[in-house]
């Protein structure tokens, strides 16, 4: 298997857990934290791209400024919700689990298992 990252918050249970898991299996993923080392656009497109998903399946919601900012209405463009996830880091769900073959949410931590079977 490539290289894995993990983009993680060490103030995440789910998050820290994912990252244990990985480790039990003896792989040491490249930790990035993404609170403190920031997402830029091209980086969540294509990570987006390669998970399948649209900015709006990755909108954390829950602690976050996600409805302040209103991104949780319909009228929220992908746009502005990728312009938003660049602006606070914390909109992004988490832990996202990056093998270089696929990339995914592990939320619930048993996904891993999907991916890393993958």
């Amino acid at each position: 298997m490539s290289a894995i990252t993990i983009y993680h918050n060490p103030n995440c249970g789910t998050s820290r857990n994912v990252l244990a898991a990985l480790r039990e299996k003896g792989l040491e993923p490249t930790v990035v934290e993404y609170l403190k080392a920031g997402w830029t656009e091209p980086q969540l497109k294509a990570l987006f791209a390669r998970m399948g998903v649209t900015p709006r399946e990755l909108l954390r919601v829950r602690g976050t400024p996600a409805e302040e900012l209103g991104l949780t209405g319909p009228g929220a463009t992908d746009t502005a919700i990728l312009k938003a996830m660049t602006e606070h880091p914390i909109l992004v769900e988490r832990p996202i689990v990056d093998t270089g073959a696929a990339a995914m949410l592990c939320r619930p931590k048993e996904r891993l298992e999907t991916l890393l079977a993958s």
